[in-house]
């Protein structure tokens, strides 16, 4: 039987889902850091990342929407398939299960 809050469907708040590591306003900033020379520094791609703590190629991608558009294109064509731990991705979903049970008391 699914967990109460599997089957109804809340609208989570954009800073409590942790699915999302930035919010649209740090994607503008990156777009815009990215792509100029602001006072004569250069921002990179492993400064940006280290910054926001995510990864590089997330940074390019949302610096470069065209290697985005490409990347998501050769995935259609050579198929996407995602390998996993299936004892550590039971895992994580427990916790996800248990953090979602956190809010919706």
């Amino acid at each position: 039987m699914p967990y109460k809050f599997e089957t109804n469907k809340i609208k989570l708040n954009p800073l409590d889902d942790r699915r999302r590591k930035l919010t649209d306003e740090d994607k503008k900033e990156i777009k815009y850091l990215y792509m100029k020379n602001i006072g004569g520094i250069y921002h990179s791609q492993r400064y940006l990342a280290r910054r926001y703590n995510v990864s590089r190629r997330l940074i390019i991608f949302i610096g470069d929407e065209e290697k985005l558009k490409i990347h998501k294109e050769n995935c259609k064509k050579r198929g996407w398939k995602k390998y996993y731990d299936t004892e550590k991705r039971r895992i994580v979903q427990k916790e996800h299960r248990d953090y979602k049970k956190g809010i919706m008391n």
